[in-house]
């Protein structure tokens, strides 16, 4: 950041003694984290501020820090309170007043018709009293501010104009415009850690929701590098990214395949299952044939030795006739 910037906003800021943010109608997540941011931190460096926009909150951003600090508008001259509730013609009689035990009572007297709105309904404004100091956060040209404030008292307070917006028309006395910013956030991290602004939690909350919108969970090509810069300061300060908005994960395997030069090797086809083989006999080899005797070729003629113990009897070789036990 430009260093004769630097001490334009360093000296701008100082000489405040009663200062205002506005941001354009219909702010984003992003213009409106960074003007809540910059509000926290300048009522943590004990400066007196007020923020306020044309328009209602909506629902996207009810959840930034702060957001029930934000104005219609900066109040009268002298730090009015303004208590603000919705008027239809005809259901509203009379508004007067009692003081009892050292309480002012308002009182709303309705008409035969009755009131349609409730309690919850009623809002209460305190002016700041006329402030020194305007700082416009995400707002192309002046006229985008609505009626925050009374254009003529315009010409008589310094003006710090903040954006990111390539198209902005330049006005103020001190204009702190960074295209290169992917993030109106990112850009007010930037200049309130240049500063040496004490950047506590709710803040560093407020920026980083910003970014991750403004950048589309980082995930848009124009995300600068001083997105994920600021981004990593401001989780150092205890900001956290909601879970809904984390890429989602593959559930972990038990045993991750290894990777190869940093390259993870292509998935194995699915396997099919091996067939099961039914159980077999187990062949025996077949057995040799025994090997033939062989016999002398003299074998009839070799005398064989004669047994003298043993001597068939005399009618072995002699026919044989049978004789049964009765004659026919």
């Amino acid at each position: 950041m430009d260093q004769n910037l630097i001490q334009k906003l360093k000296d701008a800021m100082g000489k405040g003694n009663n200062i205002g943010i506005a941001v354009a109608e219909h702010p984003s997540i992003d213009e409106m984290g960074a003007a809540l941011a910059l509000y926290l931190m300048l009522r943590t460096a004990n400066k007196k501020v007020t923020i306020a926009s044309p328009t209602d909150p909506i629902v996207e951003i009810s959840n930034l820090v702060g957001i029930d600090r934000v104005q219609r508008h900066f109040g009268g001259d002298s730090g009015d309170l303004v208590v603000s509730f919705p008027y239809k013609e005809g259901e509203i009689e009379k508004v007067s007043y009692t003081l009892e035990n050292n309480f002012l009572n308002i009182i709303v007297k309705a008409s035969e018709q009755g009131l349609t709105f409730e309690e919850q309904d009623v809002r209460y404004t305190r002016g700041s009293g006329s402030i020194d100091l305007l700082i416009t956060v995400g707002a192309e040209s002046l006229n985008l501010i609505g009626d925050v404030i009374d254009s003529q008292k315009l010409r008589d307070i310094s003006i710090i104009n903040i954006d990111n917006n390539p198209n902005n028309q330049g006005y103020g006395d001190v204009v702190a415009i960074n295209p290169q910013a992917s993030s109106l956030s990112e850009h007010i991290g930037d200049i309130a850690l240049t500063l040496g602004f004490a950047v506590e939690q709710d803040a560093a909350q407020n920026m980083l929701s910003g970014i991750i919108s403004a950048t589309q969970n980082f995930q848009d090509p124009r995300t600068s590098s001083l997105a994920f810069e600021i981004a990593s300061l401001l989780m150092k300060q205890g900001a956290r990214r909601a879970s809904s908005q984390a890429p989602s994960r593959a559930p972990a395997m038990s045993n991750p395949a290894p990777q190869m030069n940093g390259v993870a090797p292509r998935p194995a086809a699915p396997t099919q299952p091996a067939p099961v083989r039914q159980p077999q006999a187990v062949q025996q080899p077949p057995r040799p044939a025994p090997a033939p005797v062989s016999m002398p070729d003299n074998y009839d003629q070799v005398e064989q030795p004669e047994d003298k113990n043993e001597k068939p009897p005399l009618d072995w070789l002699t026919p044989k006739v049978y004789k049964g036990s009765s004659e026919v």
